[in-house]
């Protein structure tokens, strides 16, 4: 989708480029992100995507078009731009700002109307209650929203975003990547994402380019990969001495890292559960209701109940995750779980049971390592 060959980019005679023949590709649909220190060339390199900068050389295309050939007021419209605090123009309402693009674009008046109440509805702002509001009546994260709605206005298939949740509190941060990682994964637009924090980075890209100054690349890779395999000294100092744990957010539990305990109906007496037992020579049972979702977990001690059936018998588990949720998530679950175990479902039935060994081999996995001899 995007191709950056070889660009570099000088300002009048200074020694060293702001970047420096710099090569990469990013792919449809993919939201890639650039970090580094300050002064990396991150801004500069996002900004000759639409030509806010003018490269010195080198190429940069777009599904296989050469943006240096296009009209750049053109090329910009096809370009969703979003930055710190939004952007906003101060002397326009809400609605007036998402829909400054639609308008550009010559589109008629009832269409422009229904995309900008469309778009605020996505970024969670019920458009009866913003549309009319001034960028000054609204809270730093929502006007970071409003940003978004505007740069999505065109329906661009590329999302360029400087540093855009950088300006707002922590809590609002983490609950704003947080909803634009779902919108992303609805829209599926190609995104490339500029930020200086590497658990930002590690949160939301599918691919992370990891530059020095010069926007030398030292590592463009999945964050699995980087955090599993740092490719340089630079990319291990960056990413930090913990990136173990890091790789927890970033790595999705799978059916691999499951224990696959034997079921049984909670309807089931009692009797037919400790005969099961006997015969597979297991320790516990999971119990499952009528909608093969589970209830709990049944062993030997709990057969010496007095129980109608497995499902009085059985102790609750503490929580249910989802397969797919992160290993991090998991983790958490698991530490506050009193029998150290986890039902996992596949959103409609149960799949499998998480034990703390089950983790611990879902993070060796996670980093490359076979799994331990039994």
């Amino acid at each position: 989708m995007i191709e950056l060959r070889s660009v570099t980019k000088r300002y009048g005679d200074a020694a060293a480029p702001a970047v420096d023949d710099l090569s990469m590709d990013i792919g449809s649909g993919e939201l890639c992100v650039i970090v580094g220190p300050s002064g990396c060339g991150k801004t500069t390199t996002l900004k000759m995507i639409n030509r806010l900068i003018e490269p010195t050389s080198g190429e940069i295309l777009i599904d296989g078009e050469d943006v240096l050939a296009s009209n750049p007021v053109e090329l910009r419209r096809r370009i969703g731009y979003v930055m710190q605090q939004g952007g906003l123009f101060p002397h326009l309402r809400v609605a007036d700002n998402v829909a400054t693009v639609p308008r550009l674009l010559g589109w008629p008046k009832e269409k422009i109307a229904a995309r900008v109440e469309e778009l605020l509805e996505l970024v969670g702002l019920p458009a009866a209650t913003y549309l009319r509001r001034y960028p000054y009546e609204l809270s730093g994260g929502e006007r970071q929203r409003v940003g978004v709605a505007r740069a999505l206005g065109g329906d661009p298939p590329v999302l360029l975003m400087d540093e855009p949740f950088g300006a707002v509190d922590p809590i609002a941060r983490k609950r704003l990547q947080a909803e634009f990682y779902e919108l992303q994964r609805r829209l599926e637009k190609t995104v490339v994402f500029v930020t200086h924090d590497i658990e930002e980075a590690l949160f939301l890209g599918k691919r992370i380019a990891i530059m020095q100054r010069g926007a030398v690349l030292e590592q463009y890779d999945t964050p699995q990969a980087i955090l599993a395999k740092p490719a340089t000294p630079f990319v291990t100092q960056f990413v930090g001495v913990d990136r173990d744990l890091q790789r927890l957010a970033v790595t999705d539990l799978s059916r691999e890292d499951l224990d696959a305990a034997p079921v049984i109906s909670a309807a089931a007496s009692t009797s037919d559960a400790a005969e099961l037992l006997i015969r597979l020579g297991v320790a516990r049972l999971v119990v499952l209701d009528a909608a093969q979702q589970p209830v709990g977990v049944l062993g030997q001690a709990e057969l010496s109940r007095l129980a109608a059936n497995a499902g009085e018998a059985a102790i609750a588990l503490g929580a249910t995750l989802p397969l797919g949720s992160s290993l991090k998530a998991a983790l958490a679950a698991l530490l506050q779980s009193e029998e150290d175990l986890l039902a996992i479902t596949d959103g409609s039935r149960y799949v499998g049971l998480l034990t703390m060994e089950g983790l611990h081999g879902a993070m060796r996995r996670s980093a490359g390592s076979p799994p331990a001899a039994d």
